[in-house]
């Protein structure tokens, strides 16, 4: 018996879509490739209800002939290629023929096309692959294809898509990218009757700005290198403007958005001992190979390729990188024109400038009990820690070592605090108690040992915990000269709806019109010159936690602030200022842990230390 049956090719172009259009992301992807492709220099995105109800694309392009706008709609018909040999000299987008028909199987396509040179167009509409009608129409000169009910014949399908936050921030991406990429035309998007973008052609400078806000040129290096392996082009962000989430990296060869992890480490590893680890720079960095020399027939979307000279590019575009950070920011150092404005008179002849006199009191001890400003603050336990490695009185700890968020093992031998410094001097005990390394981690001496506090982690639950507190009973404070935050269509629409949690955190800002919002105020720990970076990542953070369904919004402001503030942080610290870290820590709720969950401390017994020696 006979098993075996030929699909019909209803079917046959549903299971294709699966693979070309997963989500309405994928087709608005493909119907702006093909409106690029047909030469387009404007080109208008329509969507409603985040692509479920609605995807129109409207080109101007070279539009279609009846006969075309019929087949295009059949499997495997493409105008880019004729056999097998133009697959490796590609320079379009849309080549394997099978989006429109994928798209039409799993939807109902209205597409009116006419050439230029034509008085008339043709109307075709789809359902399902059958074609339902087509005649001639009056319309504009280009295509306009309009996808509705997307995924109407296959309801699983169109149950797994998420809300439409998601899917608009999916539709959103893909439509930056085809916008980076051709500078040259005029885009815009409108989604449920709202202009989110509407960019001019220009350059890619101007581009990235109409996308990503007026003043984030600023932040960016130019990249360039002429090579013949490889021509490198664009821009590369500054070393102190990176996130801890991977955002704004962009990578195109020949002017496709490729996802490359050895082009991504190349570019990454420029910033080496430049940022922070785990904190991602931006990029915007255009590439231009021979076709011949890479393949990006290797995915159905065709967002990965592969180089024959992938070596040689790697070192290069890592190169070209490294050159732009020395270079430029080695310029932004050096003043070729001093300014003489300024005109100090010069001092009499014979004059002797006094020395200046410094006056302190070499007792003085913040964390005494008798000088106990911050110990309503802290637990009373902490300030016998305090008195005893200062050289005070020892005193022994009470006996409750249990309090929720102290660590059983540090809280067990803070009554071991080592005493042997109490015959020193101020400097010396100070010396002796505390001691950075690297900047970044405070060891403080134990009898029985020592504990070191990972001072990053630490400043970011002490943070944490001091924005939370003041979370919906925030006291701004008034910034001197208010702050203008410049952002993108879709961060401002954002931003918007963060407001009133924006408000509880301490921040009072207002729209100024064209994706600008004014700030009169801030928390007292933000300084003026982090607002704009703070908010942005508060963004940043905020879309990822959508993707992630973690809908509280005033935890991940508060979070976001406390690790930006933290992370800036890194300047050295004088003995007296590790001493109130460490009583700033130790007056939180759970000092052991940082808001991430991670240790923020931890202690090396004088046991550990014998058996590393003996060993």
């Amino acid at each position: 018996m006979d098993i075996i049956n030929i699909l019909p090719d209803s079917v046959a172009n549903q299971i294709a879509a699966g693979e070309v259009v997963d989500r309405p992301a994928s087709a608005v992807k493909e119907l702006l490739e093909n409106a690029i492709d047909a030469g387009a220099t404007e080109i208008q995105l329509i969507v409603k209800d985040a692509g479920r109800t609605l995807i129109q694309v409207v080109d101007n392009g070279c539009g279609m002939s009846d006969s075309d706008a019929r087949l295009c709609f059949e499997r495997h018909a493409t105008s880019k290629i004729s056999r097998a040999d133009d697959l490796f000299s590609i320079r379009t987008m849309g080549f394997r023929g099978e989006a429109l028909p994928s798209i039409a199987a799993v939807s109902q396509v209205e597409m009116r096309t006419r050439q230029h040179d034509n008085q008339l167009g043709t109307l075709v509409v789809i359902e399902g692959s059958a074609v339902k009608e087509q005649s001639p129409c009056s319309c504009s000169p280009g295509t306009s294809i309009s996808v509705k009910n997307l995924f109407y014949n296959i309801p699983a399908r169109r149950n797994f898509l998420k809300r439409d936050s998601i899917e608009l921030s999916h539709i959103e991406e893909v439509f930056r990218r085809v916008a980076l990429a051709n500078w040259n035309v005029a885009f815009s998007f409108h989604h449920n009757g709202r202009l989110l973008y509407d960019l001019r052609a220009g350059n890619l400078a101007q581009r990235i700005a109409g996308i990503f806000g007026n003043g984030y040129n600023q932040r960016l290096y130019s990249i360039e290198e002429n090579t013949e392996p490889v021509k490198v082009f664009g821009y590369v962000g500054k070393a102190e403007y990176v996130k801890r989430t991977r955002g704004e990296q962009y990578i195109f060869v020949n002017q496709r958005f490729i996802k490359h992890p050895g082009l991504s480490a190349a570019i990454e590893r420029a910033y080496a001992e430049l940022v922070p680890e785990h904190t991602y720079p931006a990029y915007f960095v255009m590439l231009t190979v021979d076709p011949s020399r890479l393949d990006v027939n290797i995915h159905p979307t065709k967002t990965e390729v592969r180089f024959i000279d992938e070596s040689v590019i790697f070192a290069i575009l890592r190169a070209a990188t490294k050159k732009a950070l020395g270079q430029f920011s080695l310029a932004n150092e050096l003043e070729f024109n001093p300014s003489t404005e300024i005109d100090f008179s010069p001092a009499p002849k014979g004059h002797v400038p006094a020395a200046p006199e410094v006056s302190y009191n070499p007792t003085y001890n913040p964390f005494r009990a008798e000088q106990s400003h911050d110990e309503k603050a802290r637990p009373d336990k902490f300030a016998s820690f305090f008195d005893d490695a200062q050289g005070g009185n020892s005193g022994s700890m009470p006996a409750e070592h249990d309090e929720p968020g102290i660590p059983r093992e540090f809280g067990e031998r803070m009554d071991d605090v080592s005493t042997s410094t109490e015959n020193r001097s101020a400097d010396e005990r100070n010396a002796l108690s505390v001691l950075s390394f690297q900047n970044r981690y405070i060891l403080a001496t134990l009898k029985s040992g020592v504990v070191v506090i990972d001072r990053q982690r630490a400043l970011e639950r002490i943070l944490y915990e001091r924005f939370a507190s003041r979370n919906h009973s925030a006291n701004p404070q008034q910034l001197l000269f208010p702050v203008n935050v410049h952002l993108g269509s879709a961060d401002s629409e954002l931003l918007t709806e963060l407001m009133p949690d924006m408000k509880d955190a301490g921040f009072v800002l207002s729209p100024l019109g064209q994706n600008t919002f004014v700030v009169s105020a801030a928390p007292p720990d933000v300084d003026d010159i982090s607002i704009q970076h703070i908010i942005e990542q508060i963004i940043s953070d905020y879309k990822n936690s959508m993707l992630q369904k973690i809908n509280d919004r005033a935890g991940s402001i508060v979070l976001t602030m406390a690790r930006q503030l933290a992370s800036k942080d890194s300047s050295p610290l004088r003995p007296e200022e590790m001493q109130q870290l460490m009583a700033d820590l130790f007056s939180c709720h759970t000092p052991d842990l940082s808001p991430s969950g991670k240790r923020t401390m931890f202690v090396l017994s004088e046991q550990e230390l014998k058996e590393k020696f003996n060993n």
